[in-house]
């Protein structure tokens, strides 16, 4: 999850808790729910703050910290973010869920890795380049799916699509208050663009990180994410916390 008070939403419909610790926003909590092992654990906003957790939780099941060595058999696990989520479609109504079967990423964590993209996200960076040159000047958005496995698996809970993950709240989700924007009409531009995968139905600030280093690491991840706005339709969620925990639920019992 991202925000660190979601921990405990979240371990609260835990049959037993056996670990809690917290350091800055990194709060996490191991536990035993429907006869599984489960750690919830927040990381914050946005994807920086993605690359300390990735790489810090495959170093606890991949690196010997007594001889500072990678593991010679090593070890996936299965991540699922709990997130929430604005669409920018009309047809993506607030208090919907989707899953992202594959992410943009808007900022440049994962130019710093050495990754290999399938050929359908080639196609799909190719297309975003083709459709939005204005972005292209500023930024080389990256596509990277999440496990086919896992989302598929997830369809039966949410609805699926592509989600664009942003560096910013404000500029970079084409908010302004003040400070003058670079690109005009941004949001229309991810709208619009008619990509073979499907539309850019929703934005937020961590999938394109997760799924990048889930696929360097090799981690299995999915992203889930509750609509909390649509900027299309200018509707807003009132009731958060109930939609959440509901969410939170429905989540728990795929798992």
């Amino acid at each position: 999850v991202g925000d660190p008070s979601r921990v405990a939403k979240v371990s609260r419909h835990f049959d037993q808790i056996e670990l809690t610790r917290q350091h800055r926003e990194f709060v996490t909590h191991t536990g035993y729910c429907n006869g599984q092992r489960l750690t919830v654990l927040s990381t914050g906003i946005g994807t920086p703050n993605i690359d300390i957790v990735f790489n810090e939780l495959d170093a606890l099941f991949n690196i010997d910290f007594t001889t500072r060595k990678i593991k010679s058999t090593l070890q996936s696990i299965k991540i699922i973010r709990i997130g929430t989520t604005g669409s920018l479609q009309p047809d993506y109504q607030v208090g919907e869920t989707v899953v992202s079967r594959f992410a943009v990423a808007l900022d440049n964590l994962l130019h710093f890795y050495q990754m290999q993209s399938s050929p359908a996200e080639q196609q799909l960076q190719k297309e975003l380049a083709m459709q939005l040159p204005t972005l292209n000047q500023a930024v080389a958005p990256i596509a990277i799916g999440g496990d086919t496995e896992l989302v598929e698996h997830f369809l039966t809970l949410c609805k699926p699509g592509i989600t664009l993950t942003c560096p910013g709240f404000f500029g970079p989700q084409a908010r302004q208050l003040r400070a003058p924007l670079a690109i005009n009409g941004l949001l229309e531009q991810f709208q619009h663009a008619r990509l073979t995968q499907g539309s850019i139905v929703n934005y937020e600030m961590e999938t394109s990180a997760i799924y990048g280093l889930g696929r360097i690491l090799n981690h299995r991840c999915c992203s889930t994410n509750l609509i909390l706005a649509n900027r299309a339709n200018s509707e807003f969620m009132s009731d958060i916390e109930s939609a959440l925990d509901d969410f939170i639920i429905d989540v728990l019992g795929h798992l």
